[in-house]
């Protein structure tokens, strides 16, 4: 029912297609489990939390916990992430067999049903080389067509060995791969087509413009990350909070990025609940002792249309940049 009401609080209108190169890209995680289609559950529990009502993550989903195993959960998801003018998903992506590859097929296939580009955020699953990704990405190209590729963590292998594996890794027509780094040169060194932060903790927007004007430098795209906080304490027990302060901190990332000249903007992210990213809509509570944190009074808003507040937000930074892109191009044609 919570989610009929994104039709009452989010435009349903369909943005016009983003500028050639312009893309907002949200990172969304397939890796949910519930006991009942899944036989156990996956990620709410981790960190030793006993889901339903005690849950690895700060705050509780408005649709409840979900499965991503389950194909209504996912349209919904996409119809949600279609309406808030994101224009892809970087789908969260652990290895072949891994849970996430197995249910790739449903999310390829409800996404581009709305229009919805996917790329591949190919994570460091055990014993990945250089060599393995290059695997990878001609196994999801070859099975899915995806051509975008945000690789998490990259440097940590070997400058040399990217350099080396670029021919390799662009055989395919129209492949584009990022790397998440702040380092544009050796991001060049290492044959990327671009980079992009992730980890809006780490990486401020006040550091976007030097990060863009250092990534153009090298003919590199830029591709920083926005997010609209960050608490892991209750998902990994990690101490370090980043307040969401109503909102402010996702206007000031989206205003940052965008005054920074970015090629596109990621989104951290639109269901990493464990690490409180999400802009999925989520709900007040108090569960277990715990009373869960909510989106109460972001941009003013309450109840029904506070759960949703940051879908909102984002379709409405979206046509921003998609406006200053367009105007840019013009400006650069002239």
């Amino acid at each position: 029912m919570r989610r009929l009401l994104l039709g009452l609080l989010v435009a349903l209108v369909v943005p016009a297609p983003a500028p050639a190169g312009n893309r907002v890209s949200a990172f969304y995680y397939p890796w949910y489990g519930t006991s009942s289609l899944d036989g156990a559950y996956q990620h709410w529990s981790q960190d030793g939390h006993s889901p339903p009502n005690d849950i690895a993550s700060s705050y509780y989903p408005a649709s409840g916990l979900y499965s991503s195993s389950d194909r209504l959960v996912v349209r919904a998801q996409m119809d949600e992430i279609r309406s808030a003018g994101i224009d892809e998903i970087a789908v969260s992506w652990w290895g072949r067999g891994s849970p996430e590859d197995q249910r790739m097929p449903m999310v390829v296939a409800a996404a581009r049903s709305r229009g919805i580009a996917v790329a591949a955020h190919l994570e460091p699953y055990p014993d990945r080389t250089v060599d393995s990704v290059v695997a990878d990405v001609g196994y999801l190209v070859s099975t899915y067509g995806i051509k975008t590729f945000y690789v998490y963590r990259a440097l940590d292998l070997p400058v040399a060995q990217w350099a080396a594996a670029h021919d390799a890794l662009h055989m395919y027509p129209g492949v584009t791969v990022y790397a998440q780094t702040p380092l544009a040169g050796a991001a060049a060194a290492g044959g990327f087509d671009g980079i992009y932060t992730y980890d809006i903790v780490t990486y401020g927007g006040n550091m976007f413009h030097r990060l863009c004007s250092e990534a153009h430098r090298m003919h590199l795209l830029c591709a920083p990350s926005v997010g609209p906080g960050y608490d892991a304490r209750r998902g990994s027990g990690d101490p370090v909070v980043k307040l969401r302060r109503d909102g402010r901190t996702y206007d000031s990332m989206w205003r940052l990025a965008i005054a920074a000249g970015a090629d596109r903007v990621t989104i951290t992210s639109y269901n990493e609940w464990h690490e409180g990213t999400q802009i999925e809509p989520a709900v007040p509570r108090r569960r277990a002792s715990y009373r869960y944190l909510s989106y109460e009074g972001a941009w003013g808003l309450h109840g029904a249309a506070a759960e949703f507040a940051y879908l909102s937000r984002t379709r409405y930074w979206a046509d921003i940049f998609r406006k200053t892109s367009l105007l840019q191009l013009k400006t650069r044609a002239s």
